[in-house]
């Protein structure tokens, strides 16, 4: 058996054999529910990830990344009446991130994610400058 993998090589890490690496196919309830149990497993590893990433400076792309889901989260917002994501039922939220992915939305967003990269750059170093 190899080494174990440290914290920032399981992002990157190709599956092996046994696992799957489809990821851009929506989760059906048996899978949701054992991805739960694997992340509350991984709890702790990802707040020691989230906490040294929190002390290194972003680069462009992971600006991109945040500016992208700042857009995602207003469309979202916007279609379900000023609900946030978090308190729309199950059903409700996987119909409205079908909407999302819809090439006409996808192109409103990458649109407003681009208007947004500023005000997240901007976010990030008045965060900085409070420490």
């Amino acid at each position: 058996m190899g080494k174990p993998l440290r914290f920032k090589n399981m992002i990157t890490s190709k599956p092996t054999d046994g696992e799957d690496d489809t990821t851009n196919e929506a989760l059906n309830m048996s899978q949701r529910l054992a991805r739960k149990r694997l992340m509350r497993k991984l709890a702790p590893k990802i707040k020691i990830g989230r906490e040294r990433a929190k002390r290194r400076m972003p680069d462009m792309a992971r600006f991109k990344r945040r500016s992208q889901k700042a857009a995602r989260n207003f469309f979202l917002k916007k279609l379900s009446k000023g609900v946030s994501k978090g308190e729309l039922p199950m059903q409700k939220r996987m119909e409205l991130e079908k909407r999302l992915e819809k090439p006409a939305m996808k192109k409103r967003i990458e649109m407003l994610s681009k208007r947004l990269l500023k005000d997240v750059r901007k976010k990030e170093m008045d965060r900085r400058k409070q420490k």
